[in-house]
């Protein structure tokens, strides 16, 4: 390789000139000069222990450029009045929203009077009491409850139990008792303890060829009909909602007295149901709760569609953790929530009649008698909290199944139809698929309640 003379080695144009003087000897003489350089300071590091950093100047520009600036010289108003007109546009938001937060905080209805705390149960199991019959009464019924549904409620410490201060509504299998024949034919099954006012809910006899069965499924409801209601105020539950498909959970109230007339007339408040199907679950899985009010001036006519409402949980289910379910409520306004008014699924104000809100016709026709109704208006004029304005009493349960719609037809895999003669007959036949959905630990196919308290407004 050739060496040329470094007097003779071009220098870049946008790179400065080395100041650095060449001592006699050239090219021996430069590398003394580096070497004593390098040994002022220590791996080529400054005194400070950083690294030096040696900037590159810019290839991309000549040393005399000059960069143009034209926003100095020639000022673009439209572009001023755009920025200044974006920056107030901003501001005015932010002002707005801080205006409509902290009026509607202030026009949030709130409980006005006292409160008195009328019930109040911690499940302590450690008196060994358990459930205390002072307050609670079970429903024992096989009859479906109106809703069609197929579990029997029963009175068994299999169903319902305190344990560690939880309390347990479990679902069980009725062919862990009776075997699994005896719940298709030829067996006469008597509920024991039964409380309903009609035989055909306190008894079944199996018969497979009128696909007539025993209900599959035992379960529990309790009630406060015998020790404690209220007429307006709060009710506060901290629960688990239970894992598995077609399971029911509610915790609801009502009329102790049916002052309008019968369901739904006098009412009902639904202060939380869900579904224990899996979050996929098309129709609202356990990841959404749900509020509502059920009323209407005849039995058959039910305007629930329009006071509800629910919560959601984008990432779990209510089965994952206790949540706290509130109801408030007052002769002004009704509201559901869970663990904080944020969270609301239901807040209805009694701003006019139910039955202006409900928008009914004259007349309807009876379906199953043929006939043509006239609809009048149930509630006394002038009360627009009628029919809430009575007390009510607390229910808590675990349902399973039903044929009124709770579980629509053709969603989820659901193996009965809500109109089909056979619906409980062909639930049970389908036991394979959602009994193994059910987690075997009975606690966590349970709902779970910590905590109940209800306090009237005094």
């Amino acid at each position: 390789m050739q060496i040329r003379p470094l007097s003779t080695v071009p220098v870049p144009r946008s790179r400065r000139a080395s100041t650095l003087s060449l001592p006699n000897g050239g090219r021996e003489g430069l590398a003394a000069a580096i070497s004593s350089k390098l040994a002022s300071v220590p791996d080529g590091r400054e005194p400070s222990g950083k690294t030096k950093e040696r900037h590159r100047p810019s290839t991309a520009l000549s040393e005399d450029a000059v960069l143009e600036k034209p926003w100095l010289t020639a000022k673009n108003t439209r572009a001023r009045i755009s920025w200044w007109l974006t920056v107030c546009v901003s501001m005015l938001g932010v002002v707005a929203s801080f205006i409509r937060c902290f009026f509607g905080f202030r026009e949030v209805p709130l409980l006005k009077g006292n409160l008195c705390l009328v019930l109040d149960d911690q499940f302590d199991s450690a008196s060994g009491q358990g459930i205390n019959t002072d307050i609670w009464s079970w429903e024992v019924d096989l009859g479906g409850f109106g809703n069609g549904e197929f579990e029997m409620a029963t009175n068994s410490p299999n169903n319902s139990f305190v344990e560690d201060g939880i309390l347990y509504l479990v679902p069980t299998l009725t062919s862990d008792v009776i075997g699994q024949d005896a719940i298709y034919n030829g067996h006469t099954f008597n509920l024991t303890g039964c409380t309903a006012a009609n035989q055909t809910g306190c008894g079944v006899v199996s018969n497979i060829t009128t696909q007539t069965v025993i209900n599959p499924v035992q379960s529990a409801r309790l009630t406060t009909i015998n020790s404690t209601s209220i007429r307006y105020g709060k009710v506060e539950i901290r629960a688990r909602n239970p894992r598995g498909d077609w399971l029911w959970p509610a915790l609801w109230m009502l009329p102790l007295n049916n002052t309008y007339g019968p369901w739904p007339i006098s009412g009902e408040i639904d202060i939380m149901e869900s579904r224990g199907n899996d979050i996929s679950y098309p129709k609202q899985g356990r990841n959404f709760v749900r509020a509502s009010l059920n009323w209407g001036p005849l039995t058959f006519l039910n305007e629930v569609s329009k006071t509800f409402g629910w919560w959601m949980n984008r990432r779990s289910g209510f089965d994952q953790d206790f949540h706290i379910y509130t109801l408030e409520w007052s002769s002004k306004f009704i509201r559901a929530y869970v663990d904080t008014r944020l969270h609301f699924m239901m807040d209805i104000p009694f701003n006019e009649p139910f039955f202006t809100r409900g928008d009914f016709p004259p007349a309807v026709f009876n379906g199953s008698t043929g006939q043509e109704i006239s609809v009048t208006d149930p509630w006394p004029a002038g009360d627009n909290a009628a029919p809430f304005d009575q007390p009510f009493y607390l229910i808590m349960d675990l349902a399973v199944g039903g044929t009124n719609g709770w579980f629509p037809d053709g969603a989820g895999g659901k193996p009965w139809l809500d109109q089909s003669s056979s619906a409980m007959y062909d639930f049970a036949r389908a036991q394979d698929q959602w009994f193994p959905t059910w987690p075997t630990d009975v606690r966590q196919r349970a709902l779970a309640v910590d905590y109940v308290k209800m306090w009237q407004l005094c």
